[in-house]
């Protein structure tokens, strides 16, 4: 009996929504025995065929079938353990945080893509700028900055995965309304939802603003890819505004989702991004099942910003700052400094 794949998409962007489409499909072309040959031949093939970064990772996907081909004839067929972890390794040659192999006991993970990159983080120093009495209002804390004579506003958002409404940002923006500005913090925010990504990123636009394009892929050739259709961040995403300076702070770890915020970010007005490179994470996941059950989560859909450059390897602050200090937090400090400079 052939195998049956269950392709689990979540591709169309449309304006600033993202659409889920779930499907279950039969590829004849993806069919392989269950055994350690076929499970490393399935999971190849779905790379080369449906993976949209193989050329952009800059890796020789051949070679990299030839070199763990041979590992992969070592194994035994019962040593399921020893198949997870070549299969892992080979799926980390490609660099990429959204590349995951998912069984009923691990699931791979790649951290090459921030490895070697300084931290620019430590949440030991946020208590000099945000206070011990910080508020909450849905996955947002805020406080005004104590001790300043510039009254500056601080915003810690860790994860994308958190929800807030516009009745959040209402009374957020409304503590900070004597503010001159606000700073905002997304350093080691690895992503969640794209839908508040844009909601976040409307709270600073004054219109509809064309933020980017995305293709996805229409066949196994590497560059087989859509037609570019533009994204958009909608100035009804989010009602309430905040029209006065803001800066962004972000680092490697700052990916997927708030890859995506922070490219929004670059188009807003009254906006600096400031700290180190984001991670990258500039595509849409989908799913395919492997012939032993396991499953393989990639990237099929390639997000760009709006002059058409692909925003997977991650995006450059307008302002470099490295956090050095021991005492206080170097990157707080110049996003201080940048605020009080706004007319």
């Amino acid at each position: 009996m052939k195998e049956t794949y269950c392709k689990v998409l979540s591709v169309a962007l449309i304006c600033s929504c993202v659409v889920l489409l779930c499907s279950c499909v039969r590829d004849a072309e993806l069919t392989y025995p269950n055994t350690p040959g076929g499970n490393f031949e399935a999971l190849w093939t779905i790379i080369d065929q449906k993976y949209c970064f193989v050329e952009e990772k800059g890796v020789d996907w051949n070679a990299i079938h030839d070199e763990y081909a041979q590992y992969i004839d070592t194994l035994r067929p019962n040593d399921y353990r020893g198949l997870f972890n070549t299969l892992a390794d080979m799926l980390n040659c490609l660099n990429d945080g959204h590349v995951n192999l998912y069984s009923s006991f691990d699931i791979s993970r790649c951290t090459g893509w921030y490895d070697g990159y300084p931290e620019n983080y430590n949440p030991a120093l946020l208590s000099l700028y945000f206070g011990n009495n910080y508020k909450r209002a849905g996955g947002l804390s805020y406080n005004i900055i104590p001790g300043i004579a510039d009254t500056i506003g601080y915003i810690r958002y860790e994860s994308f995965s958190n929800g807030f409404s516009s009745s959040n940002m209402y009374y957020v923006l409304e503590y900070f309304k004597r503010c001159k500005g606000i700073i905002l913090d997304v350093r080691n925010n690895g992503g969640g939802s794209l839908e508040y990504s844009y909601a976040l990123a409307s709270t600073f636009m004054d219109e509809t603003t064309h933020i980017g394009f995305w293709r996805h892929k229409t066949g196994p050739e590497h560059q087989a890819l859509s037609d570019w259709e533009k994204l958009y961040v909608e100035e009804n995403d989010m009602p309430v505004k905040w029209r006065k300076p803001v800066v962004i702070l972000a680092n490697r770890r700052s990916y997927s989702a708030t890859n995506m915020f922070v490219n929004c970010m670059k188009y807003a007005p009254r906006c600096c991004i400031m700290g180190g490179k984001t991670g990258g994470g500039g595509g849409m996941p989908l799913s395919y099942e492997l012939p032993n059950g396991w499953m393989v989560r990639f990237s099929s859909v390639k997000l760009y910003n709006a002059d058409q450059q692909s925003i997977e390897e991650g995006i450059e602050p307008d302002t470099t700052v490295f956090l050095l200090s021991e005492d206080k937090d170097d990157i707080i400090e110049a996003a201080i400094q940048k605020i009080k400079e706004y007319d």
